[in-house]
């Protein structure tokens, strides 16, 4: 039959598609029977992801989304790095070196909600972009400050910005097909390894001949390459759909046709929005009675998240410090730099993170987002327990790199698990809630793994394995397993 302008074809899922075929002269007989009209077809922005497949356009959003998660790293690892080095110019205490780390994570933890709630009524991209220039800014003023109270309160303001990297996972996670959405998830964990690691390394360069200062500058050159590129980061199609802006919603599904090379699907766009827009990004809703249960423990398991893998993180450098190879001199012992070999074993630790990523992306497929994650806390645990006894440091090098790649692909996997379960109209600020209660963790665990593992490594190593122990229980007593279920628009179809 003549395909003319108003026509439809089906594809195979029996959505209709723009048909690609230029059109033909008329033939001299109609047969009927090849006839398919479908007069009233609709669609929603999942079915069209669906259809559209993983292509160039999401190929393209990995490397954006990952060079904000690297950048992220970066700012993190050097945490580590920034204590022992300020402990030796400044002559600051060890309470006011784990303070260099808690002030980063208590900005973190008053902006996650706050960036949760500008993503959901004003856009993924708007917060991303304000989120890369502060970042940046913050960051470079961070490497000139006079002082320790100037410095506290730059970094204060950098762990304000960094508030707003979890949302870079949000709009990443809405433009992937549901079946390669948790691995494309836990692999956006691979950039983040990546600029851990880049950060050791620039650390051993710049640090015997440049210094700390010169480390934190040099340490936003890639902020700065992501707040350049976030004019062309494509907002969210399921934000636009939220917002009663189909149109716009429409003209990015477009796009991702046209850069997948896929036929784009006809039929009118719905989204049954069950919250209401007047409703979007408000944290309250989180606490209705269908999703109050999944918000408490994704909070607790979050937060437990952050504290043992910032505590493993700090761990690290303190017990390769006090472990050098041999005893130190006690006035040798207050201001002891790290050395070449210190910063070696701190890379092949944060090696560990790859064959994690890795192996979570095998087991979360195979087992599940909540089993996957109890079995990754249990073996956390057990590692932790075994730091007791360093008395050998490749044994303890060993022991670190088999527990920071469980908790690296543990955090990946709280990650994939959150967005999945919640609406489209609360997922951003659920996003945020979680990172802002992960904080909350990250700003006790430096009094634990620098202060108190001064004093006993067996009680620091036993609060980080009762911590993750408990999180083990709390994934199994999640309400919902997400493995293979699409990404839902409405409260009632997320309970």
């Amino acid at each position: 039959m003549r395909r003319a302008k108003g026509y439809q074809d089906l594809d195979e899922s029996g959505i209709a598609v723009r048909s690609l075929a230029p059109p033909m002269p008329p033939p001299q007989e109609i047969e009927m029977a090849s006839v398919t009209v479908v007069p009233d077809d609709t669609f929603t922005v999942t079915q069209a992801v669906n259809a559209l497949g993983f292509g160039w356009f999401q190929v393209k959003l990995s490397l954006c989304t990952g060079l904000c998660w690297m950048a992220d790293s970066m700012e993190m690892t050097i945490l580590s790095i920034l204590s022992p080095a300020l402990h030796c110019e400044w002559n600051i205490s060890k309470y006011q070196q784990a303070l260099t780390t808690t002030v980063v994570f208590m900005g973190m933890m008053l902006s996650s909600t706050f960036w949760g709630n500008i993503s959901d009524r004003y856009g993924r991209k708007t917060a991303l972009s304000m989120c890369g220039v502060l970042l940046f800014y913050y960051g470079l003023l961070s490497s000139i400050a006079p002082n320790f109270l100037w410095l506290l309160f730059l970094r204060g303001l950098v762990g304000f910005a960094i508030g707003c990297v979890p949302q870079s996972v949000t709009l990443y996670a809405e433009f992937l097909p549901t079946k390669q959405r948790a691995k494309c998830v836990v692999l956006l964990d691979c950039f983040w390894a990546l600029g851990a690691c880049l950060e050791v390394a620039l650390a051993l360069v710049v640090m015997p001949t440049l210094g700390v200062h010169w480390l934190l500058a040099l340490s936003t050159i890639p902020l700065l390459m992501f707040a350049l590129i976030c004019p062309w980061l494509p907002e969210s199609a399921r934000f636009h759909v939220a917002s009663g802006e189909a149109d716009k919603a429409l003209a990015t599904l477009e796009q991702i046709a046209q850069d997948n090379g896929r036929p784009m699907l006809l039929g009118r766009l719905v989204c049954d929005d069950s919250v209401g827009i007047g409703q979007r990004g408000r944290l309250k809703h989180l606490l209705i009675p269908h999703l109050r249960n999944t918000s408490l423990l994704l909070w607790f398991i979050w937060m437990s998240c952050a504290f043992c893998y910032y505590g493993l993180v700090l761990m690290a450098t303190e017990l390769f410090e006090s472990n050098p190879g041999g005893l130190e001199e006690a006035c040798a012992a207050d201001c002891r730099p790290l050395q070449t070999t210190d910063y070696m074993d701190l890379l092949w630790t944060t090696l560990a993170e790859f064959p994690g990523i890795f192996a979570t992306i095998f087991i979360i497929e195979k087992f599940g987002r909540k089993r996957t994650m109890a079995t990754q806390f249990i073996i956390f645990a057990l590692c932790v327990c075994v730091l007791i006894y360093n008395s050998d440091r490749t044994f303890l090098t060993c022991i670190l790199f088999l527990a920071r790649g469980i908790i690296a692909g543990l955090f990946q996997a709280a990650y994939v698990y959150t967005p999945e379960v919640y609406p489209t109209a609360l997922r951003a600020t659920a996003v945020g809630a979680c990172s802002g209660v992960a904080r909350l963790g990250a700003m006790i665990t430096p009094y634990v793994a620098q202060v108190l593992l001064k004093n006993s490594v067996a009680i620091a190593t036993g609060v980080y394995a009762l911590a993750a122990v408990l999180a083990a229980f709390a994934c199994l007593a999640l309400p919902i397993e997400t493995k293979g279920r699409e990404m839902r628009d409405t409260v009632t179809t997320a309970s």
